[in-house]
């Protein structure tokens, strides 16, 4: 019996369209469906089956479902009925579990309906989690948190490839990279984006920045002044320009170095003592002393140079 939380709610409205092929292939395949044999075929391939006899889907990565939508899908079954039959999987005598339709049963039941009309299927436990993860990802308006943890359990748990991945779902390897990326986020950050805060795009100019404390610092930007995605892709550009300053040999460094006159003469006095064009390259708030040399005997002379003045 499928137990129903109220309580939750989701602010996503949008219902996506298609399916993707691993769920196509398993729900619209004969060889697992049930309802062509002798025992079922009098309901054309859809038969009515008791909800009390439903269970839910294990597998079923969503667990929050919008009330308002809830509540206007219940009041359009009260007058047409249930068009779209659920589909489960049958785990014994008069006994159910759902793969798919999980909105459509809570309507179902706020209607009070007794009996829906269900496709019934063969599947194991793997099948399960695939088609309950695609079916997830493609009829949903999910956010790109939801969408990006469900990316991560069908690869880790179903042992896919991004490549069959995105063939499962109809995105491309990209699509589906960006959606990973989002998960190194911050926790701050992937609650705002979980809740619609800040916009893919917002999320993609946080990305830009590597380090987590600066990527809150960035977010909270986004939220507080209301910006907009060009708006932070500007904030990340003048960040960048504003932690470089030039230095000698016309290298940049970061701002954090104090550059002062006595620097300045190190360097030159180095460049004198090896006869090199020595540069100063920065990475965040470290760096290298760069001293190119020519060939081979041109390295040998920096060295000695080098060890005489030990």
């Amino acid at each position: 019996m499928i137990e129903i939380d109220m309580s939750k709610d989701t602010n996503n409205k949008t219902k996506k369209g298609g399916l993707g092929r691993g769920l196509s292939a398993l729900l619209n395949n004969a060889e697992t469906d049930i309802t062509v044999s002798s025992e079922y075929r009098a309901g054309g391939g859809v038969q009515f089956i008791d909800i009390k006899d439903i269970e839910a889907n294990p597998f079923q990565p969503r667990t929050e479902f919008e009330q308002k939508a809830l509540d206007e899908l219940c009041e359009s079954i009260k007058v047409h009925g249930l068009i779209q039959p659920v589909t489960v999987r049958k785990m014994g005598y008069d006994k159910y579990q759902l793969i798919s339709g999980e909105r459509r049963t809570r309507a179902s039941i706020l209607a009070g309906l007794d009996k829906i009309p269900a496709y019934i299927r063969v599947a194991n436990d793997q099948e399960m989690l695939e088609m309950a993860l695609i079916e997830n990802i493609q009829r949903e308006n999910l956010n790109p948190i939801e969408v990006s943890l469900s990316y991560k359990r069908l690869l880790e748990e179903c042992n896919l490839k991004q490549e069959e991945l995105g063939e499962r779902v109809g995105k491309d390897r990209s699509t589906v990279s960006n959606y990973l990326r989002l998960l190194r986020l911050p926790d701050e950050v992937q609650l705002a984006l979980k809740l619609n805060r800040i916009s893919m795009g917002h999320a993609k100019a946080i990305l830009s920045v590597e380090d987590p404390d600066e990527q809150i610092n960035l977010y909270r930007r986004i939220e507080n002044e209301s910006l907009s995605v060009r708006g932070a892709e500007e904030i990340v550009k003048q960040s960048r320009t504003e932690k470089a300053v030039p230095v000698v040999q016309g290298k940049l460094i970061p701002a954090i170095f104090e550059i002062d006159d006595a620097l300045k003469l190190k360097v030159e006095k180095l460049n004198r003592l090896l006869h090199a064009n020595v540069s100063i390259k920065p990475k965040g708030n470290k760096g290298e002393i760069i001293i190119p040399f020519k060939h081979y005997e041109d390295l040998e002379r920096i060295l000695s140079a080098l060890a005489e003045n030990e």
